[in-house]
């Protein structure tokens, strides 16, 4: 670890860390069946202290999984059901006129919104209009709010984890690009094996489950964020996360295939995430240090919802997913073949 003279500590740390994830894939295994992929990605970003957008159509269990997580970490939680009528001041709070009638003083009160939490369930995000889809931009980047003037900060941890349904469907409106950079992770969503929806069945028509328990406090969750900076950077990963964030751009690669379906490409925040995603992945794994192997596997989710797709490609049917899979599978190839020729 980075810190020399606590590394003890943290060693131990890490290994709480790892216990602590499979307590907490326990505690949801109890009302999510299945998911083991999604539930991980949502640990990652959780602990890599970022934003997590699920992406599904209506009824696999998003809401379900992410009050299941709140629940099993002790955390505040509230949730947003996004509606073609949410109004900015519905998510951050609104400022009032009060009177004291003993004294007749008027005063202005500030009555704060769901966003002053911990944990924030953002229901169908792409219900609303972008309108009211922006207002959680500088809580998402800033962990702060202002209105009237004043600036409040959100207690930490502050986290937004967001469901939506395709955008193909009637009555959605599509996140905008600079809210869509503040997601960490866009993980997709699928349909259960037949195995898992038979249990799902069995489950979900007998008598309800009660409340799940936390096995994570806050204080803990804020150490185990704070350990995941800590993790050992790795040359090679470093490079492969700028790497992919730049040939996902079409004025920075030769890949005329990128050039023909990307209009625009990820910045550099998803190399910070990608780093810090890979971070969050070892230190789940027990690993004081993270290795190029951790960007491969969380860069689909990291880019794939920050490539604005050009008309050739939606002409086509391509779709962001898919590109972000090929140019993760194109570039580490590439690196493997490198590896290669350099160990002869």
């Amino acid at each position: 670890m980075e810190s020399s003279g606590g590394s003890g500590e943290n060693m131990a740390l890490l290994s709480a860390l790892r216990e602590d994830c499979e307590r907490i894939r326990q505690q949801v295994g109890q009302r999510v069946i299945g998911q083991r992929a999604v539930v991980d990605r949502m640990l990652v970003a959780l602990f890599a202290r970022g934003h997590c957008l699920f992406i599904g159509v209506p009824g696999l269990a998003k809401t379900l999984l992410v009050t299941s997580v709140a629940q099993s970490l002790g955390l505040d939680s509230n949730r947003i059901q996004f509606t073609p009528d949410l109004m900015p001041a519905d998510i951050l709070g609104t400022e009032v006129l009060e009177e004291d009638r003993s004294t007749g003083h008027r005063g202005i009160r500030f009555l704060a919104g769901p966003v002053f939490t911990n944990l924030l369930l953002a229901d169908e995000i792409n219900r609303t209009p972008p309108r009211t889809q922006s207002a959680l931009l500088q809580a998402m980047q800033e962990g702060k709010v202002s209105i009237g003037g004043r600036t409040m900060p959100i207690q930490p941890p502050f986290q937004v984890f967001a469901t939506q349904n395709p955008i193909e469907q009637e009555g959605t409106y599509p996140l905008p690009e600079a809210q869509l950079d503040r997601f960490m992770l866009s993980v997709d969503v699928g349909y259960p094996q037949e195995s898992e929806e038979i249990e799902i069945v069995r489950q979900t028509t007998r008598q309800d489950q009660g409340p799940l328990q936390p096995v994570v406090s806050r204080e803990r969750l804020l150490a185990y964020q704070g350990l995941v900076r800590q993790i050992l950077d790795n040359d090679n990963a470093l490079q492969a996360a700028v790497q992919l964030a730049r040939e996902s751009r079409p004025e920075s690669t030769r890949r005329e295939w990128v050039k023909r379906y990307i209009q625009w490409g990820a910045g550099p925040r998803a190399s910070q995430n990608l780093v810090l995603a890979a971070k969050a992945l070892a230190a789940m794994d027990g690993r004081p240090n993270m290795d190029v192997a951790d960007v491969w596997e969380v860069a689909p989710e990291i880019l794939q919802h920050r490539v604005v797709l050009t008309f050739a490609a939606e002409a086509e049917g391509k779709r962001g997913a898919v590109l972000a899979r090929q140019l993760v599978a194109e570039l580490r190839a590439e690196w493997e073949q490198k590896k290669s020729r350099a160990a002869r």
